[in-house]
């Protein structure tokens, strides 16, 4: 596999949880940047609605389109793959709770 899909994987990953940890299960683009930056991926705002546009195919969240922004709200089966009741092919498998 090559370290982009790995970087993509990963950053699936840490997007779906960072919607799991808000109370609406919602965010805007610009804040999911805001989120990658912190565990040290850095990309385009174009990237990041790409990879959105990804999560959103595989139904793990349903995204719309406010502005020059995207906001994006987690699925029930985007809840499952965090709490790691099911696989979604692409999205990094989570770590067991408590490694």
């Amino acid at each position: 596999m090559s370290m982009a899909n790995i970087i993509a994987e990963q950053a699936r990953l840490i997007m779906l949880r960072a919607l799991d940890e808000q109370p609406s299960a919602r965010l805007n683009s610009d804040l999911l940047i805001a989120e990658l930056e912190g565990f040290g991926i850095t990309k385009t705002r174009d990237w990041v609605h790409e990879e959105l546009r990804c999560l959103a195919e595989i139904g793990a969240v349903r995204v719309v389109d406010a502005g020059s922004v995207r906001v994006a709200h987690l699925t029930d089966k985007g809840r499952d793959h965090v709490e790691r009741r099911i696989v979604l092919e692409g999205v990094k498998r989570p770590s067991p709770v408590g490694l």
